[in-house]
């Protein structure tokens, strides 16, 4: 699909939980190879059991390494940067949020839980802070 209409404009929403459903996913590598062609990402995370079934996981908790993917996503930021791309931020947003706190009483959509959000939105953004520091950004 991306050859079809080789473009920047043609490019991914990327889901790190959808796609590390599949144990036999290597999302990391995923976001690798296509980082130049990644236009959103969905920063969600789950665990693969062993009959094949999945649990969202905790943003830090599950099978894909969310270090090494926003390490990949930043890089690719400071490129588009670099190349002069006025698109180079690429948008991220956390996801599926466990029940926390004041939350366990409200009624929320699965997943869409105020706390539970921000308590990885908070995880995710200090992921982005080291990884800016330690890649000299």
């Amino acid at each position: 699909m991306l050859g079809a209409v080789d473009s920047v404009a043609n490019g991914l929403s990327f889901c790190a939980g959808s796609l590390g459903s599949r144990a036999d996913n290597d999302v990391v590598s995923m976001a690798r190879e296509f980082a130049n062609r990644i236009n959103f990402v969905h920063l969600r995370n789950v665990s693969v059991e062993p009959d094949r079934s999945f649990n969202e996981a905790e943003h830090l908790g599950g099978d894909v390494n969310m270090v090494d993917m926003i390490s990949i996503l930043r890089a690719e930021e400071r490129r588009r940067a670099a190349s002069g791309r006025a698109d180079s931020v690429i948008p991220m947003r956390p996801d599926h949020g466990h029940l926390l706190a004041d939350d366990i009483h409200k009624k929320t959509n699965p997943g869409y839980s105020l706390i539970g959000r921000l308590k990885g939105l908070a995880e995710l953004r200090g992921i982005i802070t080291a990884v800016d520091q330690l890649q000299g950004a």
